[in-house]
């Protein structure tokens, strides 16, 4: 097989398009499509469209505790001369990944689901044995970089993604998915990663029993990390035996760490779930307390919210709305930036009033796709909402086009305006006794004592000590 490889590489490095290189983990020739220089190269081109996507939690003992952690384990990596980046960026979904070229994110959703230090650097490690195994690369190699759409798992026809920001190069080859083979690569080198700076990698596997818990009650695939392949309960076995067999390589005498107390105290106050200050959905309706809007969402329709734009998708997919934001100061300017940006030819436009607010109703077509948009000027910003369909749709979906955007006004409600996100709150157990007896001396609501064991790692029966430090939810003062 080598051979063959090897005449495939020097075949092909005669056409100039491909490159055969040794893999640093298993000393293999790959097959690539994609250099080292130019998977450095994405990975630095793609982190400011994640930034932008998510944004970065704005956390500084958070970030320099991902990034000291980070920085050990990529020090002892097989990639170590990679230039490593590790940020917590503002999304709640639970979920870590990693960009070739050296760049690694959790979101604040999986921060929260951990239970200690030694859990987070088993996730570490595996998210580093991706950019390590080059995993990322080879896909690239295999797919050529397929588009593969929505963060939210929103996957439109192809005719619509032109106005996801999301279906960017770069960003969509984040959510490609990793093979058994690759999954299971990461998770050997997580455990020799973590073990290898001293932390205790069975807790990696103990983490797979909150993946499968999420995974069930979600009642869907979650993303990354977070794949069912390999199974999580299979995963939980074979890392158990991997982490045996590496502390015995190490030598029995050696002690790892966990960490449980510290890691706990670190995430005192993380916001936990939605923030509502980026917006948030309530009787179908989206608020936006920090500028100080809001509109109609379609009955029905799924939504995903993000840093840089509000997607509303009709559940057959025949058709979406996006809420985003211009960067020009006049409607004209702003008309030809969307047509623009979203490669359509204006066909008509017209000037309106939206509850007060100067405003401009553009008809637009681009191929099969016709659109309608409205430019609204508030408070000194340009919002534009654009609802997307298929010609043959259009003429359907524009009444609830039209209804949502004459709906944009202006958010004065209290309740809205001040509403303040649920925040993980550490507390010690009072007593001794089984969780859901703490959880009630607590005054935890029974409706949330399943979602707290989960993100506590235990089980509703399991005994709990008094004095353990526990997770709880509380409103952010």
């Amino acid at each position: 097989m080598s051979k063959i490889i090897l005449n495939i590489c020097l075949f092909l490095s005669l056409s100039v398009i491909i490159q055969c290189s040794k893999n640093p983990v298993t000393g293999k020739k790959d097959f690539m499509l994609m250099s080292e220089k130019r998977e450095i190269a994405l990975g630095q081109q793609s982190d400011p469209g994640i930034i932008q996507a998510y944004g970065i939690y704005k956390d500084d003992k958070m970030q320099k505790f991902i990034e000291q952690k980070g920085q050990q384990m990529a020090k002892i990596s097989h990639r170590a001369g990679l230039k490593y980046e590790f940020k917590v960026v503002d999304s709640p979904v639970v979920n870590a990944f990693a960009v070739p070229g050296g760049f690694v994110y959790f979101t604040r959703g999986i921060m929260a689901h951990f239970n200690n230090e030694a859990e987070f650097a088993g996730v570490l490690g595996h998210e580093i044995g991706h950019i390590a195994a080059r995993h990322s690369a080879k896909q690239y190699s295999k797919s050529i970089v397929a588009q593969i759409g929505m963060i939210a798992g929103m996957i439109f026809s192809s005719e619509f993604r032109q106005y996801s920001e999301m279906a960017q190069q770069g960003v969509g080859l984040l959510f490609l998915k990793f093979g058994r083979d690759a999954e299971s690569q990461s998770d050997k080198l997580g455990v020799s990663y973590s073990t290898s700076i001293g932390y205790d990698a069975h807790e990696m596997g103990g983490f797979f029993k909150t993946i499968k818990r999420l995974r069930d009650q979600s009642g869907a695939d979650i993303p990354t990390f977070l794949s069912t392949h390999p199974d999580p309960v299979d995963r939980f076995n074979k890392v158990n035996e991997l982490a045996d067999k590496q502390q015995a390589m190490a030598g029995g005498n050696r002690t790892y760490r966990i960490n449980r107390d510290p890691y706990l105290r670190m995430i005192d106050g993380l916001i936990y779930g939605e923030d509502p200050k980026q917006g948030f959905v309530e009787n179908n309706n989206f608020y936006h307390p920090e500028l100080k809007f809001y509109f109609k969402v379609p009955s029905g329709w799924d939504s995903h919210n993000s840093p840089s734009q509000f997607q509303m998708v009709d559940k057959g997919q025949k058709a979406m709305m996006l809420l985003t934001l211009s960067s020009k100061k006049n409607l004209n300017e702003a008309m030809q930036e969307v047509a623009q940006k979203f490669q359509i030819q204006i066909v008509s436009n017209r000037s309106i009033k939206v509850n007060g607010n100067p405003a401009m109703e553009v008809m637009g077509q681009s191929e099969q796709i016709n659109s309608q948009i409205y430019l609204i000027q508030y408070q000194g910003l340009i919002y534009v909402l654009t609802g997307v369909a298929k010609q043959e749709d259009f003429q359907r979906f524009r009444p609830i086009f039209t209804t949502t955007m004459q709906s944009f006004n202006r958010l004065t409600d209290p309740d809205k305006l001040n509403r303040q996100p649920d925040v993980i709150k550490i507390v010690s157990a009072p007593s001794t006794g089984n969780f859901k007896t703490v959880m009630t001396q607590l005054k935890v609501p029974s409706s949330r004592l399943e979602e707290l064991s989960v993100l506590n790692g235990m089980e509703v029966g399991e005994q709990v000590k008094k004095g353990t430090l526990l997770k709880t939810i509380a409103k952010r003062k």
